[in-house]
């Protein structure tokens, strides 16, 4: 057997279906948007399409609820300090867990050093926000408060609907981070209470290049991005036609398959934790069940995360991930593990496994087999 890829929530490969769909937008339909003659209003009315096949994957209220953007980070930006700059005037405190991305984390950190109060609200042993510590920081003065639908290092999914109801008594705006759990679950913004939310492209077998903000109706945000007003001015710049159409496609597949698709990863997922649960000094990271299907993360004891990917890939061509991809280039343990209570050494032995379409039942003992290899290797030459 061939490559078998295992870390899918850095990227997903784009979706065949989504390439076929989309590529017109690269060839002939390549129109800009904002022009007026037949090209420029056929462009208007594909990237009007897209937004409404994000629209029902999340439930939105309607198709204007739903801002195009380059990418997570931009969306996430936009969300905090578009929504905390636009309410200064409300409160000058913003709050976000203590496993958010750091594309959460640092746009916060930079109002921080403008004026703002940054509190971080602390989560127990398997990645679940302290609701009562959500409780006791919340004030009036608190404009936006960021969690993440589902956690992309260890796999937890939050309780997002109990959250909404602690914030908006207390506090002003909800953002959440849906970028590992948009597409792999269901989604209700409606009904969950969420007032902003972060959606990737290339995190749902879309092409690379495009993101989308959710907003709710009534919700106000300043623009971080001036130009020429696209975007209803929130987020000025021509659109990525091919990348958005693509992204609005890769959105109706996820939603129409995602029942089918989890019942078939979970298996898969349930399997390889249960057999390299059976390696010695091996852990689960993360809710041992309210947790992603497609997910799978460990720690090893006296090893490192770093040749664990690196023996995966050379030996056995397995790729798999030691941490979340933005931060792995740095030698410093994950802030997630730390903030789940592990010690720097243990925090350091991380592996993580995020399925997708490729994988298959049959790479299981493939993959374990690859796993039980590499930590006994590891393990004979680690000085620990």
């Amino acid at each position: 057997m061939g490559r078998i890829y295992l870390d899918h929530a850095s990227v997903t490969p784009v979706d065949p279906r989504v390439l076929e769909f989309a590529e017109r937008y690269l060839k002939n339909d390549f129109g800009n948007p904002s022009s007026l003659h037949s090209l420029g209003l056929g462009a208007k009315r594909f990237i009007e399409d897209a937004r409404g096949k994000i629209a029902k994957l999340i439930n939105a209220e309607k198709e204007t609820c739903i801002i195009f953007t380059s990418g997570a980070t931009e969306s996430n930006n936009l969300a905090i300090k578009g929504t905390a700059l636009r309410n200064v005037a409300k409160g000058k405190e913003v709050a976000a867990s203590a496993i958010e991305h750091m594309s959460v984390l640092n746009p916060m950190k930079e109002l921080q050093k403008n004026g703002f109060k940054l509190n971080i609200i602390p989560v127990d042993s398997t990645g679940i926000v302290d609701l009562e510590k959500l409780g006791g920081v919340l004030t009036k003065n608190t404009t936006v408060t960021s969690i993440m639908y589902a956690n992309n290092e260890i796999g937890t999914i939050e309780p997002i609907k109990e959250i909404s109801e602690m914030v908006h008594e207390k506090g002003l705006y909800l953002h959440v981070d849906a970028i590992a759990a948009a597409g792999r679950i269901p989604i209700d913004v409606q009904n969950d209470g969420i007032d902003l939310l972060t959606i990737s492209s290339n995190d749902m077998y879309g092409p690379q290049g495009a993101g989308a903000l959710y907003i709710k109706p009534g919700v106000r945000l300043q623009s971080i991005l001036p130009g020429g007003g696209q975007e209803r001015g929130l987020r000025s710049g021509t659109e990525n036609l091919f990348a958005i159409a693509g992204m609005g496609e890769a959105a109706r597949i996820a939603k129409d398959e995602m029942e089918q698709e989890n019942t078939r990863l979970e298996k898969i997922k349930d399997k390889l934790i249960d057999e390299i649960l059976k390696i010695e000094e091996s852990y689960l990271t993360g809710h041992p069940t309210q947790r992603l299907p497609h997910h799978a993360s460990f720690r090893f004891s006296r090893i490192e995360g770093e040749s664990i990917l690196l023996n995966m890939n050379m030996r056995y061509s397995i790729q798999v991930s030691t941490g979340s991809a933005c931060s792995s280039k740095t030698l410093e343990p994950s802030h997630v593990l730390l903030a789940i209570g592990l010690k720097h050494e243990e925090a350091h032995g991380s592996m993580v496994l995020t399925l997708g379409r490729s994988n298959k039942a049959e790479e299981v003992p493939i993959i374990v087999k690859a796993v039980k290899e590499t930590v006994q290797k590891l393990r004979k030459l680690s000085p620990l």
